[in-house]
């Protein structure tokens, strides 16, 4: 692979994690971002940043950017993968909690997207790759209503970005993974609500199989996927949605199915809606 400097959110553990050692061992320059700088101690290279980051402040985010572009002199690809799960039904979750999932996994993106764009615009070039999720696609997962309001924020707003920045010569992709095995699904990854309503025998039952059962037994290897990730920025025409893991596959086919589907079923009240149209 040719060069690049890179800038990955969320390097501690994860996808992150597993991209940045992989980058450095191709010899490409990475600004790597965590809550505390001690978590990527174990990641220490000479050609590596660390860099300790509140992503949900602008100020410690734009002072990111400014040491990595002098220390690199740019920035080629930008990896938002900073995140976490949150767990439990619609009505459970607080204002505060809901609010502090959107904080980190959308308005955390849009902050370092922000600060990286206009050095990716001076250059003319550039990368900006989104993490989401399957659950960006497919709502379908009782208990994790909000976590998959932030994922499909994240799809919505990357094809926005697509289309915004193509004409300085920047690409933009969200990657839809399925299920992985890394520590997301672990205690220390994936928040609970507070005040949980035992009423919910689904929620209840979703999230203690995530918890027992499919936990450190995903089907996909996130080695394979930071490969995958990494071989992207190397396309002269990326893909703008990728998604990862035959999970994932299976899933979001049967999520255009069904849109198919159901759109053919009520047609007729689609598109007898305008002032022109003929009921039927």
């Amino acid at each position: 692979m040719k060069s690049k400097v890179w800038f990955v959110t969320g390097a501690s553990k994860g996808f992150g994690r597993s991209i940045v050692l992989q980058l450095l061992a191709q010899g490409q320059q990475v600004a790597a971002t965590s809550r505390q700088l001690a978590a990527l101690a174990p990641l220490s290279h000479e050609n590596l940043l660390p860099l300790q980051v509140d992503l949900g402040d602008e100020k410690s985010v734009a002072a990111a950017v400014q040491a990595t572009r002098e220390k690199f002199g740019r920035i080629d690809v930008l990896v938002n993968n900073a995140g976490y799960g949150l767990g439990g039904a619609l009505e459970e979750l607080s204002d505060a909690e809901s609010r502090a999932n959107f904080d980190i996994n959308v308005f955390g993106l849009l902050n370092t997207t922000r600060q990286i764009l206009p050095v990716m615009r001076a250059q003319q070039a550039g990368h900006v790759i989104n993490i989401a999720s399957i659950g960006g696609l497919t709502g379908d997962f009782p208990g994790f209503g909000i976590y998959c309001a932030t994922k499909f924020a994240v799809v919505g707003l990357t094809e926005a970005l697509a289309a915004e920045v193509a004409e300085f010569g920047i690409h933009a992709t969200v990657v839809l993974p399925g299920y992985f095995r890394t520590d997301f699904l672990a205690a220390g990854s994936i928040g609970m609500p507070a005040n949980p309503i035992a009423a919910y025998t689904n929620v209840r039952a979703a999230l203690e199989q995530h918890a027992q059962v499919i936990n450190h037994n995903q089907p996909g290897d996130p080695e394979k996927a930071a490969e995958a990730i990494i071989a992207l920025a190397s396309e002269a025409t990326p893909a703008k949605h990728l998604y990862l893991g035959a999970d994932a596959y299976q899933l979001a086919k049967d999520k255009l199915n069904a849109l198919q589907e159901e759109l053919e079923q009520w047609k007729e009240v689609t598109v007898n809606t305008g002032f022109d149209a003929v009921l039927q």
